[in-house]
């Protein structure tokens, strides 16, 4: 993944993005996939961007869910967007995931299994980075340090890992405040980016995932 590249969208999006003020609700949603797709068939105010091989993703309805579905085989891709957050007013974030395949032998622990059929980053104003993943193989609760770029440092933490609850819709809900100084040890900036990524081309298999409602909360 390129995070200068990243990054630098994001600069350029926050320039051109806003959304309600924090102060004026008690959630900030980020994502709930129902205000229809661009031309290209990209949600309204995210951005595609692919690493390897061509994208495979679709807006679609899961039951009552509107999601964001994410198919890889053997490539690499995410959708990212501009956001305004301060965790100190939302510390709270709260998404749905579903995962109905795994990429065999995803392993984040090595770069080179380093796959996974679903990531949620955090992208933060000072290009520090958490990475929440639904992983194959590394334990749940493992914290990482992933890849890093100059001026970016990504942090990994395992929410989910292998495939009993593959195929039904898991809730998290972190504390995106207390991880960012558990994991960095001071407090945060703002947030100033989502990413939604899914890669199975280390391991050379395939993955498929869906996200729901990305929500910043109050706590």
């Amino acid at each position: 993944m390129s995070w200068r590249i990243f990054m630098r969208s994001l600069l350029f999006c926050i320039l051109l993005v806003s959304l309600t003020p924090a102060w004026a609700s008690q959630s900030v949603v980020v994502a709930d996939f129902s205000a229809g797709v661009n031309k290209d068939g990209v949600p309204q105010g995210w951005q595609l961007k692919e690493k390897a091989g061509n994208a495979d993703f679709a807006v679609v309805r899961d039951g009552l869910i509107t999601a964001l579905r994410l198919r890889s085989q053997d490539t690499s891709f995410a959708l990212q967007r501009a956001v305004d957050v301060n965790p100190q007013s939302y510390p709270l974030i709260s998404w749905k995931w579903k995962v109905t395949k795994l990429p065999e032998g995803g392993d984040c622990r090595n770069s080179k299994t380093d796959d996974q059929a679903a990531q949620l980053f955090l992208a933060f104003s000072n290009a520090n980075v958490i990475s929440y993943i639904w992983d194959t193989t590394a334990p749940h609760g493992l914290v990482e340090d992933t890849w890093s770029f100059p001026f970016v440092t990504v942090k990994a933490i395992v929410l989910r890992s292998g495939h009993s609850e593959t195929g039904k819709w898991v809730t998290e809900t972190r504390n995106a405040y207390e991880d960012y100084r558990e994991l960095f040890g001071h407090e945060p900036p703002g947030v100033a980016g989502i990413r939604i990524q899914i890669n199975s081309q280390h391991t050379e298999t395939s993955g498929e995932s869906f996200f729901a409602d990305v929500i910043f909360k109050r706590q």
